[in-house]
């Protein structure tokens, strides 16, 4: 099976590491590289062109996970995005999370002090959703190891309940269909399955959710009219989403909007079932070996007790991590069945 990414992509080694980081496909390095250099030398700097971008990107990502753009606010970071619906909760409220899940998603809340955070392991969430809940925080699919939540219930629980949800899909979006509107919050690192730099995510909140959120962090671009703000309180936020964003870096969503472009070029679909079907072969062979890997259909897979062999992998050019005790190898859309073959024969050594 040949990679979907075709001339987009030169990666010099086995690469399966994207639930780390992605590889930037080429037009969004020529993109950064050009912006860097009319930044240099004056020809660019904050403008209609940069914020233009921004709002591709964001119509984009809106298009990828299946809401309206208005729904979208755009960041640098899950935590960030995280800190500002932990700081809209009242003094007291209960946030139930995964037992385990992405510290980015839980510390928001715990540094609180002030709130009731509750664990739960991830297969009990739904059951854990109790009278008094008052969010549900919880990665769709985990960093450790890949394992996929059962949102249909977890949000049939908290509506039961009263409670509102967050998800985190940073491990997903990119790969897994997403409805986003079915959440009140969605945070997401663009940066892995989304093939963006470091530097660029995404927040949705549906129109309902948006009122009990506190635009903490508005600045000027957080006002209905973007040039008439810069000076003194903003008078009036934006209606949309877009009150929550962030102080963007424009190289990095100068990045965003072509990689973002070429995952919809491509189709979420078909980067699932390619990155599934690698992941499925690397499994088998891990069977064959005699190696054992936390069960699963998702293009993560973590390896159980191989990880002294991290040192070897990585001499050999095989790019993984290591997560909670697993060698974690994760496949995308520029991965072959040669980079499984490749990575199965130096655990076979």
């Amino acid at each position: 099976m040949d990679s979907l990414g075709g001339a987009e992509f030169a990666p010099d080694m086995t690469y399966l590491n994207t639930s780390s980081c992605g590889l930037l496909p080429r037009r969004s390095v020529t993109a950064v590289q050009a912006l860097a250099e009319a930044n240099a030398t004056g020809r660019r700097g904050v403008d209609e062109e940069s914020f233009a971008t921004v709002g591709r990107a964001r119509a984009s990502f809106a298009r990828l996970v299946s809401v309206p753009a208005e729904r979208v606010a755009v960041g640098g970071s899950v935590a960030v995005h995280v800190g500002l619906i932990a700081g809209s909760l009242p003094a007291g409220a209960e946030v139930l999370v995964p037992e385990g899940d992405f510290a980015s998603l839980v510390n928001p809340f715990a540094v609180r002090g002030d709130l009731k955070l509750r664990f739960a392991p991830l297969e009990e969430l739904a059951e854990a959703v109790r009278p008094g809940t008052d969010l549900v925080a919880f990665s769709v699919v985990q960093s450790a190891d890949g394992r996929v939540a059962d949102d249909e219930a977890i949000r049939a629980a908290a509506a039961a309940h009263g409670a509102r949800t967050l998800v985190d899909a940073t491990q997903a979006a990119g790969w897994l269909p997403l409805d986003a509107g079915a959440f009140d919050y969605t945070v997401t690192g663009a940066y892995k399955y989304l093939l963006c730099t470091r530097g660029t995510s995404f927040l949705t909140v549906t129109e309902e959710a948006q009122e009990s959120l506190v635009p903490a962090h508005a600045g000027w671009i957080t006002g209905e009219e973007l040039w008439a703000n810069n000076y003194g309180p903003v008078e009036r936020l934006a209606s949309t989403a877009r009150r929550y964003d962030e102080p963007m870096s424009f190289l990095s969503y100068e990045a965003a909007e072509r990689s973002l472009a070429l995952i919809e070029e491509i189709g979420v679909e078909a980067i699932r079932d390619h990155g599934t079907a690698l992941a499925a072969r690397f499994r088998d062979g891990l069977l064959a070996l005699g190696l054992d890997a936390v069960p699963g259909t998702t293009p993560i897979v973590s390896v159980l007790g191989v990880a002294d062999r991290h040192e070897d992998l990585r001499r050999a050019k095989v790019a993984v991590s290591v997560r909670a005790g697993y060698v974690r190898a994760s496949f995308h859309l520029y991965n072959s069945t040669a980079d499984v073959d490749r990575a199965l024969d130096v655990l076979a050594d």
